[in-house]
């Protein structure tokens, strides 16, 4: 039975809370979330505290994470290279992970740099990677499309992926970050992107609404997309876009897609129950 890797990003699904989540409640939370068997947890951002407030305790909730007893990797999202700096220091972390856009309003409102500024940014980021032995996850974000009228065409996205590549990522993921694609525009783009390497993985972090949340997981595996970011009850969305939120995929969709098409997940059933219940009471 093949395995389906699945990504869960609490940090998404916290980061655009307005009151602040008590650093013990999200050590505990987080580590629920790790006994679960998960393949990559997306637990915390190394990013201002000015801009994302709820993240600015990512340093101390990481040496209270029990990685040491799982196969689950770590992944912290960073905005630049002071971040990179500061989560390749932590051994537990596996993977570092960089918001690049094909949209330059997006690029811009995410990470206060132009496209071709971050792009210096991430081959520095790079270095410090492969430097430290990290994983390095690139998000096209705005990978679908953007509501700002900024030039975008499929190729475009490809022709990005291409560049991400040679600039050393390891994962590179489309992200749907409104909301806008159809099912049919997930698989018509997972289906040209994934042709630019076969060295790296590639996934999916889509943001739906429950009605088309799962024929948009159906539609990216079948693909070919083994590796989908997910959310528990579907928090989130992202803060930098100034749209209304739409919130990230529920992970139980992403479950439930592929038990129907004969995947396995490793995700213990009644663990993830608990998780959710716990999600409930954070969130």
């Amino acid at each position: 039975m093949q395995k389906l890797k699945i990504v869960e990003c609490p940090r998404d699904a916290m980061q655009g809370i307005g009151k602040f989540i008590p650093t013990e409640k999200k050590v505990a939370y987080l580590n629920k979330l790790l006994s679960l068997g998960f393949d990559t947890l997306d637990f915390g951002s190394f990013v201002s505290p000015r801009a994302v407030p709820q993240m600015r305790d990512t340093a101390a909730v990481v040496p209270q994470l029990a990685a040491g007893s799982t196969a689950t990797a770590l992944l912290a999202i960073v905005a630049n290279q002071r971040g990179a700096e500061e989560a390749v220091k932590f051994d537990k972390i596996r993977y570092v992970g960089y918001p690049m856009s094909v949209s330059e309003t997006f690029q811009l409102k995410n990470t206060n740099k132009t496209i071709a500024r971050s792009l210096e940014e991430l081959a520095r980021i790079s270095a410090l990677c492969q430097q430290h032995q990290k994983g390095l996850v690139v998000y096209i974000s705005m990978g679908f499309g953007n509501p700002y009228g900024d030039p975008y065409t499929p190729e475009t996205v490809a022709q990005f992926a291409d560049g991400l590549i040679t600039l050393g990522a390891n994962v590179i993921s489309l992200a749907d970050t409104v909301g806008l694609a159809t099912a049919k525009e997930v698989h018509a783009l997972f289906s040209t992107v994934k042709q630019a390497g076969d060295d790296i993985a590639w996934g999916v972090h889509l943001h739906a609404t429950p009605a088309m949340a799962r024929e948009k997981i159906a539609a990216a595996i079948e693909a070919g997309c083994y590796r989908l970011d997910g959310a528990i009850l579907g928090y989130g969305g992202c803060p930098m876009a100034g749209n209304h939120l739409v919130g990230n995929i529920n992970t139980r969709d992403i479950l439930a897609v592929a038990a129907a098409k004969g995947f396995s997940t490793g995700i213990d059933p009644q663990a993830f129950a608990e998780a959710e219940a716990m999600a409930a009471a954070i969130f």
